[in-house]
């Protein structure tokens, strides 16, 4: 496991046990590889696991009682008991539900018919585990900061960079000023021009898109509130954000790259983060968004011969 990682548990309440799954699937890329089996054993099989000792689950594992309980602690919970309690909840949660007739895996040679059915299957899946996973302690900060905002800048790259543009443009239908950059060297020259009170967002699935984090690193030496939306909230992005967003990490696939899953999660926490704004600033926000609509409105009347 990374040095950024925080092995030990900080209090608070652990995970509830739906979404002990998606704490898995988003930390896992951040723990060591005894830990990775730890945290594998349990999403498997959660009703087996749950049976086990902390000295059963290390032999399982082939690993050793204290990667068993720095595991759990990473995952949320004080202890290995706790952890127990919630593989038990889980496992009852799956039996009383039917389990899903579709796997994210598509073949090249799947009719179109079972495409379909399996791409919904993991776009639920991910948007599950990120609402699951999403510290809305933190979102709630960022809401606050972005509805008094003198300026938010956002930064992304690639697919990211299409959801940055999604974020900056529902800001700006109500009445908020903000801006997507995509180009580098443009993301920087305005991140310079930031100061306290502003916001900065930067959005990178890896957490090491070098590119988003220069503007943010700029941003946070210029005083401005830093927010990183990440898949990995221990990456490199993160040392320089005041509120991290943590995306889910789907498993990525030769026919589903991780740009597709990643999107699907970023523009959940972005619309939440929308949402929010909009509702702390109702009084200006519901103006703003009559007056463009009706200013568009004409655009999407029939034309007449």
């Amino acid at each position: 496991m990374t040095s950024d990682v925080k092995e030990i548990y900080s209090g608070g309440a652990p995970p509830a046990p739906a979404a002990l799954a998606a704490k898995v699937r988003t930390l896992a890329p951040s723990m060591t590889r005894s830990m990775q089996r730890v945290a594998e054993a349990v999403a498997a099989d959660p009703a087996g696991t749950a049976a086990l000792t902390v000295t059963g689950l290390a032999e399982l594992t082939g690993t050793s009682e204290a990667t068993v309980v720095r595991t759990a602690r990473l995952l949320g919970y004080p202890g290995y008991r706790d952890l127990r309690l919630a593989l038990a909840g889980l496992a009852a949660h799956q039996e009383s539900g039917a389990a899903p007739a579709v796997t994210a895996d598509i073949a090249v040679d799947d009719p179109i018919a079972d495409v379909v059915a399996k791409l919904a299957y993991d776009e639920q899946q991910t948007l599950a585990d990120t609402a699951a996973g999403l510290d809305t302690v933190q979102l709630g900060a960022v809401v606050t900061a972005a509805a008094a905002a003198r300026r938010i800048d956002i930064y992304g790259v690639g697919a990211s960079g299409l959801v940055a543009m999604d974020l900056a443009q529902k800001l700006l239908r109500i009445g908020l000023i903000a801006h997507a950059h995509s180009d580098p060297h443009l993301a920087v020259t305005n991140a310079v021009q930031l100061r306290s009170g502003d916001v900065a967002i930067a959005i990178t699935h890896s957490g090491s898109t070098g590119d988003v984090i220069e503007p943010l690193r700029v941003a946070f030496d210029r005083g401005a509130t830093t927010v990183a939306i990440t898949g990995r909230p221990d990456g490199a992005v993160s040392q320089y954000a005041d509120h991290v967003l943590t995306t889910s990490t789907a498993r990525e696939s030769e026919l589903r790259p991780a740009a597709m899953s990643s999107r699907t999660s970023q523009l959940l926490v972005v619309d939440c983060l929308f949402v929010g704004v909009a509702q702390r600033t109702y009084e200006t926000a519901a103006p703003a968004l009559a007056a463009s609509y009706e200013a568009l409105a004409h655009r999407h009347s029939p034309r007449t011969r």
